[in-house]
């Protein structure tokens, strides 16, 4: 969870073995965690660290753990600074120009990728896939059943991010999954919050924005070894282009996405009252396959009944939303305008989100009475298979 100050998270995918969704749920519960690309989501995953972002330049919040956070810039309606991966308080954020009404999803005066990019489509009209009903019977058939935010109040939960300026010092990197990630060097400070803590034993995601450049740098299995960083994958994304990943490969996050973009913010879900993307999504067992903007698969599962990554799901229009109020609404207006993308193994129905200290727990509690089968899938493209990756 992440305070006033403004967090980044960043996940990442694998090539041979693909991150787990990790974290709490907001008032408790854990996500699944890693699956190899053979298949199988173990179990377990810890949550994320986050620090607290300042708003109009106010200086960040101090995060779980140690170190200060570094300067950051403003997102929409003015939100800036980065949060310390732990208990110091970060520098002071310049604020940023806030996005204008309907201008879609912005972050330090970046956009998050273009108007017409696949996580900013409003897909409320678009044709249901013929194999919705089998799909979400598969996915319930294991695991819980039910919506789940993996964010909160808690700030040991969700993923944090931080924002840093074009001047942030660029480090040599080193990756495990070498030919699936892109080369260092990378902006990532040494004491940059990391998913779950800087003692954490799950996903260890990064999340940097170069809010001067509008780049956003992602790792996976993040550790400082000094005067770099030693990961699993990393990938970069230049939020102004809608250019997907190499197919085949992975990014921070199993099915080769972006993570921030799906992220669920306070200063959208409270602040401004409205969520303008798709959100990121986990179920416990997928398919052997992806579906664009996805690039990468993590399972070993072929039946045509199991997800594949990437695969958007939509809130029924029938389904009544009225007796929900604050953050929880927001969310499901979303989830029935943008819809969610399936971007990880993990636990069935937990969307992702970026923890700060005012949200209402309670609130965003009533969304666990929100039925999988309350959701369908949004007619998918092409389905790419392990024949497509030589």
């Amino acid at each position: 969870m992440f305070g006033l100050g403004a967090v980044v998270f960043f996940a990442f995918a694998l090539t041979a073995a693909c991150s787990g969704d990790s974290g709490g749920a907001a008032a408790g519960g854990s996500a699944g965690g890693s699956a190899g690309a053979s298949g199988g989501a173990a179990a377990g995953g810890s949550a994320g660290a986050s620090g607290g972002a300042g708003v109009g330049g106010v200086s960040g919040g101090a995060g779980a753990g140690g170190g200060a956070g570094l300067s950051g810039g403003a997102g929409a309606g003015g939100v800036s600074g980065g949060a310390g991966a732990s208990g110091s308080a970060g520098l002071a954020g310049s604020a940023g120009a806030a996005g204008a009404p309907g201008s879609g999803p912005t972050i330090a005066g970046c956009p998050v990728f273009p108007a017409d990019n696949p996580w900013n489509r409003d897909v409320s009209g678009d044709p249901v896939d013929p194999s919705s009903d089998a799909i979400v019977a598969n996915i319930n058939s294991s695991g819980a059943t039910t919506l789940h935010m993996d964010f909160g109040a808690t700030l040991g939960y969700g993923i944090p991010y931080v924002v840093v300026p074009g001047t942030q010092p660029k480090v040599p990197m080193t990756f495990q999954y070498a030919g699936d990630s892109d080369p260092g060097p990378y902006p990532i400070p040494p004491d940059a919050p990391i998913e779950g803590g800087a003692s954490s034993t799950g996903d260890r995601h990064i999340l940097v924005i170069d809010k001067d450049n509008c780049i956003l740098w992602e790792t996976y299995a993040s550790e400082y070894v000094g005067p770099g960083w030693s990961c699993g994958s990393g990938a970069k994304f230049d939020l102004r282009s809608n250019a997907l990943r190499t197919d085949c490969w992975t990014s921070a996050d199993a099915a080769g996405l972006p993570i921030f973009p799906g992220l669920v913010r306070y200063e959208e879900a409270v602040t401004a009252g409205k969520i303008e993307h798709a959100l990121r999504f986990t179920v416990q067992r997928t398919r052997q396959g992806f579906v664009h903007p996805a690039t990468h698969y993590a399972s070993s599962n072929t039946g045509a009944t199991f997800p594949p990554m990437g695969m958007r799901m939509r809130l029924k229009a029938s389904y009544d939303i009225s007796s929900f109020t604050g953050a929880a609404k927001v969310i499901l207006e979303a989830l029935k305008k943008y819809g969610m993308l399936l971007a990880d193994n993990g636990s069935n129905w937990y969307i992702t989100g970026t923890s700060n200290t005012a949200f209402d727990d309670d609130n965003l509690n009533t969304l666990k009475t929100v039925p999988g089968t309350a959701f369908e899938v949004v007619q998918m493209g092409t389905i790419y298979l392990p024949a497509d990756c030589p």
